[in-house]
């Protein structure tokens, strides 16, 4: 029997990535889709690309039926998941995309994101969507939190080196290089063409990203005391997209064995041979992460670069990949879409 699928804030970029995906997925059937200032719109209207499929017409939150649906997507913007996601029935599973309930600690959240949490009961609920260091509380979890684009691509290149102890824990430095899609759809003026073409442009520089509440979260947890990365992040004029370099000081080598172990069993995350760099392009529109590490010319220094599509590993595909825990699929299912190439 296929789990029907209902999706808030389809008329939104993850919104749409979602559909992308459940259109092959062989268990999910979407049954509800929703974008308020869209409402009454067929999805076509919103996304062209999506024309091929047969779609509900979107609608708003409060039109919404819950009665037989199995689980929800929320991909709807940072502050709103937090007062529509406990309106949701108990018996409906529940996967955020958005940035309301990533951070376990409510004084934690309203230092990041610069408002008191209106859900405190039910952050304390949701379990941090990075699957494949989660992936045991996710099958039996109700409600999954899934992580930002910018930390899991950083997370994935630094946590099996905080287990591992191969690194210098007070000397981590990421340079951050992130597609326009990680902003949303809304208009932004620095987001414009011809604001963003032929540059590259630093923003939330001096340790205020936001992203930092999750790796302080959970770099210190694996390390089991306080972890603080200096991270600085750059635009890039591209629509869809991360890659983070790690300047880590520990010999390269045991980094690259290190990481080679812990994902040696992942589907999803590939680590490349010593001294290979991989790029954005060899993951867009697909649910891998590529690793790679090369050494310096400075003995006892090494540098991890992560690249995922924000849009996909980064979001959509991690939230696709958790729901396949939570309703008992096959965690690949719908997911085995290679990268679109160039």
């Amino acid at each position: 029997m296929p789990h029907n699928i209902a999706i808030l804030g389809a008329s939104g970029y993850t919104g749409a990535e979602l559909v992308r995906i459940i259109a092959t997925h062989p268990s999910f059937r979407i049954v509800a889709l929703t974008g308020d200032r869209k409402a009454g719109q067929p999805m076509v209207s919103v996304f062209p690309h999506l024309r091929h499929l047969d779609l509900p017409d979107l609608v708003k939150i409060e039109q919404l039926d819950y009665s037989g649906i199995d689980l929800v997507f929320c991909a709807l913007p940072h502050t709103t998941s937090q007062s529509v996601i406990p309106s949701i029935p108990k018996s409906v599973k529940v996967v955020d995309l958005s940035a309301d309930f990533r951070l376990r600690d409510p004084e934690a959240y309203a230092k990041w994101y610069g408002k008191a949490h209106d859900a405190v009961d039910m952050q304390a609920e949701a379990v941090y969507g990075l699957t494949e260091f989660y992936r045991d509380d996710i099958r039996g979890s109700r409600f999954v939190a899934g992580t930002g684009c910018n930390a899991a691509t950083g997370l994935y290149a630094l946590l099996p080196l905080m287990q591992g102890g191969v690194i210098d824990l007070d000397d981590i430095v990421l340079d951050l290089k992130a597609a326009t899609t990680g902003a949303g759809r809304s208009l932004k003026e620095h987001l414009l063409l011809s604001e963003l073409y032929e540059s590259v442009k630093g923003y939330s520089m001096g340790g205020k990203h936001r992203h930092l509440g999750e790796f302080d979260q959970e770099l210190s947890k694996a390390a089991g005391r306080e972890v603080r990365v200096q991270l600085t992040p750059h635009l890039l004029p591209a629509a869809r997209g991360i890659v983070m370099s790690c300047y880590l000081k520990g010999d390269a080598e045991m980094v690259h064995k290190a990481l080679q172990n812990a994902y040696m069993d992942e589907v999803f995350i590939e680590v490349l041979p010593f001294g290979e760099v991989p790029q954005m392009k060899d993951v867009r529109a697909s649910n891998f992460c590529h690793i790679g590490v090369v050494g310096d010319r400075v003995s006892g220094r090494a540098t991890v670069i992560a690249a995922l599509d924000n849009l996909t590993k980064g979001s959509s595909g991690q939230a696709v990949q958790n729901a396949n825990l939570m309703l008992g699929e096959e965690e690949t299912a719908g997911l085995m879409l290679a990268p679109v190439y160039p």
